[in-house]
């Protein structure tokens, strides 16, 4: 593929520049293969008590394209003993009488609506969760977004992934059923990408938690601080990730995740959603995140031919992106993720937009969220039980239903 006279003068600045593009393309081969042999696999006993009650709180906020199906899904779980806990924060909420239809439904489901928030913090969605979270009444407790498509084996899933040393089960979202070229750009971002480096750093032992989905021994964090612990972080799941390793316990991740319908998706929404996501990494997890700049094949394939332009180098890198996406559709295939053609053209949007993201998610420090303004500065916050977040809103107490 390289022939001699390309690497005539390159000089030591360009041997460099190719030693780092094979290097990194390496790397995500590497993380791509590890993700692949990871998934759907369980390599230890289950440890999770038989027939253990569980409590799973949903904090819903407004009405989405898939609100009613998704929302259905937790009252229809293969699991005998579990109860419902739907949590909104404003009871003039449009999706307030979908939950109370939902409930009359199922009677069969324990399920109750908690309206009214508590202003632990600036996390709209953490704040929605914290009564849902003192009202559970067992000893495990799942929080999870209302966009997750819970298959009928949800909690037997993350159960099945508690191991010895675990002090939290995760699911990263998988992108699913996309309508149109941006929303197979969200799917390009969560699956084959983000998904895959969650599952990569797993296997290193850096497991980070994922608010999407989250199961927890509710002792284990009551004897940390309890959920108003997670307001030690503008991101619940950043400070669930650094309370479990400060407890000497891992973030482990189900075998197979679970899926997020997408629906439609502009450009914008994807922008909007991919920045606040990066700044959130950025202020909680900066070492980890200073790399990310270099997970697609924009930077070093640039820095390559930029060190030694030819018509050779060129065609060779050519091969070597179709060899990068190829790896990618066939993590897609294994695991049963979204994958059509137009996907190659999603996968050079997101690569284009990922030098973007990462350089503008150090310039500034707000975030939208549902149209709440959110201050992403950490505030240092101790993780011990006697610490609290510096600041503490309070609301008068909620209803219930």
């Amino acid at each position: 593929m390289w022939d001699a006279p390309m690497w005539d003068g390159i000089g030591t600045g360009g041997s460099v520049a190719l030693g780092l593009c094979a290097a990194l393309t390496l790397l995500n081969l590497v993380g791509i293969a590890v993700t692949a042999c990871r998934l759907g696999r369980r390599n230890h006993r289950p440890v999770f008590p038989a027939n253990a009650p569980v409590s799973l709180v949903r904090p819903v906020c407004g009405i989405e394209a898939f609100s009613e199906e998704l929302l259905t899904r937790g009252f229809r779980l293969a699991h005998e003993r579990y109860e419902l806990i739907l949590c909104v924060a404003d009871g003039a909420d449009p999706i307030v009488p979908l939950l109370r239809r939902l409930m009359a439904a199922h009677p069969g489901v324990p399920a109750r609506l908690i309206v009214g928030d508590e202003r632990i913090s600036d996390n709209p969605k953490l704040n929605n969760c914290v009564r849902g979270w003192e009202a559970a009444r067992h000893d495990w407790v799942v929080l999870a977004d209302s966009n997750v498509a819970m298959p009928p084996d949800y909690l037997q899933r993350l159960q099945a992934a508690w191991r010895p040393d675990t002090g939290l089960v995760c699911s990263t979202p998988i992108g699913a059923r996309p309508l149109g070229l941006f929303a197979e750009v969200e799917c390009a971002f969560l699956n084959t990408l983000q998904a895959r480096w969650q599952y990569t750093g797993e296997a290193l032992g850096l497991g980070f938690a994922q608010g999407k989905s989250m199961l927890w021994h509710k002792p284990f964090l009551e004897a940390r601080g309890g959920i108003r612990a997670l307001a030690a972080e503008i991101a619940e799941d950043a400070a669930a990730t650094k309370l479990v390793r400060a407890a000497g316990a891992r973030v482990h991740l189900v075998a197979m995740p679970f899926d997020q319908p997408l629906g439609r998706r502009t450009l914008a929404e994807i922008w909007s959603r991919q920045l606040r996501w990066a700044r959130l990494r950025r202020v909680t997890f900066p070492l980890f995140f200073a790399p990310e700049i270099a997970c697609g094949p924009l930077l070093p394939f640039g820095l390559a031919l930029a060190a030694a332009p030819s018509l050779t180098l060129a065609a060779g890198l050519l091969g070597l992106l179709g060899l990068w996406y190829g790896a990618e559709i066939a993590l897609a295939a294994r695991a049963g993720w979204y994958r059509r053609p137009r996907l190659l053209l999603a996968f050079l949007i997101r690569d284009a937009l990922i030098p973007l993201v990462w350089t503008s998610a150090w310039m500034r420090g707000a975030i939208l969220w549902r149209g709440n303004a959110m201050d992403i500065r950490t505030r240092g916050a101790d993780l011990d039980a006697s610490a609290g977040p510096r600041r503490t809103w309070r609301r008068p107490r909620p209803s219930a239903a």
